[in-house]
């Protein structure tokens, strides 16, 4: 059954693309004819998309039945549900406005993050005993809805920066293109994934604590990064050129820093074949869409997207914590930036109904809590030891 759950999520992957390339015709269309709200090309997007998501779906539902639990204990498993919640969300906000333009922009991040999931284990394994719960389900999904419903809001604040930017404004531009820089990284560590897996390249470093123990870190790219521990002995060619301590995993810090390297590499190559600046390039995209529109879409997948989170991230984890562990707070990293997202978007409420903080400025908030989800995704998940680490 696993093996048929991958298929549907497969397909859904397909189907996004194939979507996306629908969407962008919706935005053509639409631009030739401005009366149209929802052309041809972005009612067959929007049928696709749906589609994509009942596939999606399928996989999540098809996977909670092979593994007996709730498909969100492991990365592969929470960024396929992630991705699904951003579809949800989505589909949701494009109901209300039907702008193709969000499409366009929504849906390559998902698409990004199933590519990116695909690289971790994605074997159907038993829970460990932490995480046999019932709150399982009812913490991580909702928080991931939540995120997912909030993650639009940064596809609707980066199409207003796209739109507003111009050549006055130098700020702006290097913002939009180190934005795109950050995607080219992400697709840069799914390329390196894909060259270095497929030649068999793997690593191992051996670290022996004061108490004569050995950990094994493993490197599946080629190591410049290495733990700092006395004591540490490795079997390997590659000597790394920088240390960290043991709080950092050494081993997904070199994966992150070479995705890097490699997302570099890529806006350049990219720049060098449209002799422009990214953000010019997509630029037309936008061209015709409403900047007070785009403004609103932000602000209510904000409104939306928050208390949900709320509930997922904060509340029904304190909860299953002080059920678990006898305490509700422990200042795990997971924790606190589970925290720290919380308030930046509490903040960006604050800022919006109490300062009138719109436009631009509330575009640039919505880029950057996202930037914060996304931290949290990979930097906390992958980098730092704690609590949550068997994520």
């Amino acid at each position: 059954m696993a093996s048929v759950s991958s298929d549907f999520l497969f397909a859904s992957f397909l189907l996004y693309i194939v979507a996306t390339l629908f969407f962008g015709g919706g935005v053509k269309q639409r631009q030739k004819d401005k009366k149209t709200m929802l052309g041809k090309f972005s009612a067959i997007g929007t049928a696709i998309t749906i589609l994509a998501f009942l596939s999606h779906l399928t996989f999540f539902i098809l996977r909670w039945i092979a593994a007996g639990h709730a498909p969100v204990s492991n990365l592969f498993e929470f960024i396929c549900f992630f991705a699904l919640a951003i579809v949800a969300g989505f589909l949701l906000i494009f109901k209300l406005y039907q702008l193709p333009s969000l499409g366009v922009f929504t849906l390559p991040v998902v698409i990004v993050l199933l590519a990116y999931a695909n690289m971790f284990p994605k074997d159907v394994a038993p829970l460990i005993p932490a995480l046999q719960s019932s709150w399982l389900k009812i913490h991580v999904i909702t928080a991931a809805l939540g995120e997912g419903i909030l993650s639009v809001s940064f596809a609707a604040g980066f199409i207003y920066l796209l739109k507003a930017a111009n050549d006055q404004n130098a700020k702006s531009i290097k913002g939009i293109e180190l934005i795109i820089f950050a995607f080219l990284s992400f697709v840069g560590f799914i390329l390196l994934n894909l060259i270095f897996s497929s030649i068999g390249f793997k690593e191992e470093m051996y670290i022996v604590d004061s108490q004569g123990e050995k950990t094994v870190i493993e490197y599946h790219m080629p190591p410049i990064i290495g733990p700092a521990e006395k004591g540490a002995a490795n079997n390997t060619d590659f000597q790394p050129f920088l240390t960290v301590p043991a709080t950092i995993n050494s081993g997904k810090l070199n994966s992150v820093l070479l995705s890097v390297v490699a997302g570099g590499i890529l806006y350049i190559l990219v720049r060098l074949i449209l002799r422009k600046r990214i953000g010019a390039a997509l630029k037309p995209l936008v061209k015709n869409v409403s900047l007070d529109l785009l403004d609103e879409i932000s602000y209510r997948s904000v409104l939306i997207g928050f208390p949900i989170f709320t509930l997922g991230a904060l509340i029904f984890a304190m909860i299953w914590a002080q059920i678990a562990w006898s305490r509700f707070w422990d200042w795990d990293p997971k924790e606190v930036w589970a925290l720290i997202t919380w308030l930046f978007y509490a903040a960006f409420l604050h800022l919006r109904i109490g300062k009138g903080w719109q436009g631009e400025k509330s575009a640039w908030l919505a880029v950057l809590g996202f930037i914060i989800i996304m931290f949290n995704l990979i930097v906390v998940n992958l980098i730092m030891v704690g609590l949550h680490s068997y994520a």
